[in-house]
This record gives C-alpha cells, sequence and structure tokens, in this order.
C-alpha cells in the first residue's frame, strides 16, 4: 500500500515538474506583453515593480500597418473550410478502409501511410508551380486545397484507425433490417464516432490555424496576409518592440486554446483513434 502511495508521489510530482518547466517560456511572453520595457531589463521574473499593461494587445490587434484583427478573419476563412471538408471526406473514407474489402485496398491504404511522412518542404516548389498553374496563386480557395490535401491522409488514418475498435454487430444487425450502407454510416456510426471526429477537428484547426509556411508560399497581397505572416512584419527595421511581438504572438495561441477547451472532453475520448487493433 505504502509503495503505491510513493509511486504515486513520484508520478505527481514529476508531472508538475515538466509542467512548471514547459510553463516558464509562457510565463515570460506573458510579462513581455503586460509589462513595460523598462521593467523587463533585469529579468522578466522581478517582480519589485509592476505596472501591468494591455497596450501591447490594443496596439497588435489595430497594428497601423498589419493588423491582426483583419489577419485573424482571413485565418479563419481558411481554417474552417480547411477543417470541414478534410474531415468530413476522410471520415467516410477511414469508414471505408476499416468496413470494406476492395482489390487495392492496401496498396492505397500503404500509400497514405506513406504521404504522412511527406515533409513540406519537400513539395514547396511542385505545390506552387501547380497553384500557379491554376491561378491559385494569392487566392484563400488555392490555400484551402492544399490544407485539405494534406490534412486527408492522416485524419484517414486516424478516423480508420479509431473505427476498427468498434463492434460490427449493431451495423450487421441494421443491415438485417434492411438499412443501407449510407443510413448506417450515418445514423450509427457518424455519431458513435463523435469523440475522434471532434479529436481530428480540434488537430486539423490548429494546425491551420498555425501554419506559416504554405502561407508563406500561397499569400503575398498585404490586405490577405494571415494572423501568423503578419506578426513577423511587425518587427521593425531599427527596433524590435518585443512587448508588441509578445502580445500578437498570445493573441494567436488564444484561438486553438479556446478550441481545444471546448473539445477537451471528446479530444480525450477519441485518442483512442491513434492506436490500431
Amino acid at each position: 500500500m505504502k509503495i503505491k502511495i510513493y509511486k504515486k508521489i513520484i508520478h505527481d510530482g514529476l508531472a508538475w515538474i515538466m509542467a512548471f518547466i514547459w510553463i516558464i517560456p509562457f510565463l515570460g511572453l506573458l510579462m513581455a506583453a503586460i509589462r513595460p520595457m523598462d521593467e523587463l531589463l533585469h529579468g522578466w521574473w522581478n517582480l519589485e515593480t509592476l505596472n501591468i499593461t494591455f497596450k501591447n494587445f490594443i496596439g497588435a490587434w489595430n497594428h497601423s500597418n498589419v493588423p491582426l484583427n483583419q489577419g485573424t478573419i482571413n485565418s479563419l476563412l481558411i481554417a474552417v473550410p480547411a477543417t470541414v471538408i478534410p474531415v468530413l471526406i476522410a471520415t467516410m473514407t477511414g469508414y471505408g478502409f476499416s468496413r470494406y474489402r476492395f482489390p487495392t485496398k492496401r496498396s492505397i491504404y500503404i500509400l497514405i501511410i506513406l504521404m504522412l511522412a511527406l515533409p513540406q518542404q519537400m513539395i514547396a516548389v511542385p505545390i506552387f508551380g501547380i497553384m500557379n498553374k491554376l491561378g491559385l496563386i494569392n487566392n484563400y480557395f488555392g490555400l484551402i486545397i492544399v490544407h485539405t490535401a494534406w490534412g486527408i491522409p492522416w485524419i484517414t488514418f486516424f478516423m480508420r484507425n479509431f473505427f476498427t475498435t468498434l463492434p460490427v454487430e449493431v451495423e450487421e444487425a441494421a443491415k438485417i433490417d434492411g438499412a443501407s450502407d449510407v443510413r448506417i454510416f450515418f445514423n450509427i456510426a457518424l455519431p458513435i464516432a463523435t469523440p475522434a471526429i471532434v479529436s481530428a477537428v480540434s488537430l486539423q484547426f490548429t494546425m491551420v490555424w498555425s501554419d506559416f509556411f504554405l502561407a508563406l508560399i500561397l499569400m503575398y497581397s498585404p490586405e490577405k496576409l494571415l494572423a501568423t505572416q503578419r506578426i513577423p512584419l511587425m518587427r521593425g527595421v531599427y527596433f524590435v518592440d518585443w512587448g508588441l511581438l509578445s502580445a500578437a504572438s498570445i493573441l494567436l495561441m488564444l484561438v486553438p486554446i479556446l478550441v481545444y477547451t471546448f473539445f477537451q472532453k471528446y479530444y480525450v475520448k477519441g485518442m483512442i483513434g491513434w492506436s490500431s487493433k
């Protein structure tokens, strides 16, 4: 009994230490955002004088050259459809891989796994060339297509693994009662898979929202720049306002944090989808 208690204390203690180490950089970022620069000269941890101000947040949100409020709207215009479309397609694809047999199933699934290991930097030039020929450079639709194509493989893998953990007896009973495959998917499989779907939505939205590389390749008009593209442009030529950059970074973090907070209970349940039978 005592050994179990000691193990729990050690386990919890290590978890708190790791959490504290992880949060230290964020505390420094937060202090740089809410305190005047002259108070940070001797270290952000020095609290002898503490004057909290939200001037940096207001300045970043309403920046004269690259306002973050417009960048947030632009990012949402990309992130929402680039999350909904691949999740919808990949959920149906993952269900098909887990329930049906067809000649090229194994080959296609191996191809999907290989696509997961493909780095974005390797296909940057081909992506730019294809989008340029299609006339989709500096176009939100082009960036949505790229993110959709990038998200479908991993979400398919995720959903396929989740569906393989679900029993098929209920679906077989529905087939005996005369239900079609489409009805079984939308009325039985889809509601059961809600935790996995919400997990996929949270991860895909965060990846699209945080993207900088693909946006840098495909978007260049000042009024169309995404939120991640605007923060580096707030850096002055002769002076770097670290408080402004810190505040802008925190504002950028708030959206995915809110998404994870809202879907937290579903996200934890859906993590079972990462393990396959």
